[in-house]
Parts: C-alpha cells; sequence; structure tokens
C-alpha cells in the first residue's frame, strides 16, 4: 500500500496530478481542497495516499492531510459511496464542514455537493454519526477549551443527543468550571 508521496509535481490538471518521484511518475486524483493547495508545477508536494486496486485499475488518490485522507476511507466504506463520490465530498466541504454536519445531523448541507442526493446524504449522516463529530472533539466546531469538551462529553453521557450538548456547550460563559459549566448546560436544556 503506498500511503504517502514525496516528489516534484510535474503537472496538475484537475483532479489529476502527476507528480515525479525519482524517476517515476504517479498519476495520482485529488479532491479540489487539496487541489487548490498545491504548489506550482515544478515544485515538491507531499501527499497523504490512497491506493485502491481493482480488477480493471489500480487508482492513487492523494490528500493534503491525514485528516482528508482518513475521512476518505471512512466515506468508501459506506454502501453506495464509492472513490470518485467520496472526492466530490471532500471537494465540495472541509474536514471540519462534514465533521459539523454530522454533529448537527444537517443533511441539506451534503445535499449541497453535486452527485449527492436526499437518500445518500441521510444515509451517509448515519454511517458517519458516532465516527466523526462530537465523538472525536468535533473537529469542525472544535470546543473553545478543555473545559467546554469536558462538559459536552458529561451531557453526552448523560444521554443527551450530539446536537443537543453541542447546542448547549456554546452558550457557555467564558471562564466556568466543568462543574459549574454542567449546571449551566443542564439548566439551558431544561428550558429548551
Amino acid at each position: 500500500m503506498i500511503g504517502r508521496i514525496s516528489g516534484i509535481l510535474l503537472d496538475k490538471t484537475p483532479p489529476q496530478l502527476l507528480v515525479d518521484c525519482n524517476g517515476i511518475g504517479y498519476e495520482v486524483d485529488v479532491p479540489m481542497s487539496t487541489y487548490y493547495n498545491l504548489p506550482h508545477t515544478g515544485e515538491k508536494v507531499v501527499l497523504f495516499t490512497h491506493q485502491a486496486i481493482r480488477e480493471d485499475a489500480h487508482l492513487l488518490f492523494g490528500f493534503g492531510t491525514a485528516a482528508e485522507r482518513a475521512l476518505f476511507r471512512q466515506l468508501i466504506k459506506i454502501t453506495g459511496v464509492g472513490a470518485r463520490t467520496a472526492l466530490a465530498i471532500l471537494s465540495g466541504m472541509t474536514v471540519a464542514d462534514l465533521s459539523h454536519a454530522v454533529t448537527m445531523q444537517e443533511s441539506g448541507r451534503l445535499v449541497k455537493v453535486p452527485g449527492i442526493g436526499k437518500k445518500t446524504a441521510e444515509r451517509l449522516l448515519l454511517e458517519l454519526k458516532g465516527k466523526i463529530g462530537a465523538d472525536l472533539g468535533l473537529v469542525g466546531g472544535a470546543p473553545r477549551d478543555d473545559t467546554q469538551s469536558d462538559v459536552l462529553n458529561a451531557l453526552l453521557a448523560l444521554g443527551y443527543s450530539d446536537k443537543e450538548a453541542l447546542a448547549a456547550t456554546k452558550s457557555l460563559p467564558a471562564g466556568s468550571t466543568v462543574s459549574d459549566g454542567i449546571k449551566f448546560a443542564l439548566k439551558g436544556l431544561s428550558k429548551a
């Protein structure tokens, strides 16, 4: 498995790149989020990669960050989501945006990505729940500090949904302790 490529960027034609690694040219498909952050041709580039070996092709997908690659790998595990669809999702949304959409269960954000319909968006939200989002420290809507993160985890442990817990922690007073934050959040949740 090829996990990383470092070499000279020879050509970039969206969504494909040609990277020279010691005389061997690798064709790498990348999401547009990675494409926009590439150096100029002739410069050194480093990509995290995922290799897919099929009966009819050996494909290499590249990503600017390990988080993008990890999300790509999560996406292609979902029934009905292939590599091209996963690239389209990563091209239309950042890892943080998708994480936030999963946490808040917002299918409307996913439907805006070309090629993603309502049913696919709902399947993605269902399959990714618990794999990205609040359960991984909120990549996108990251807690401001450890106190907010601890309060969020406490609310989740008490059985509140990701959406309820996240909404309750957004309005915590600055400088509050964990116990005060939990009390404040519980008061807010009881009023809702």
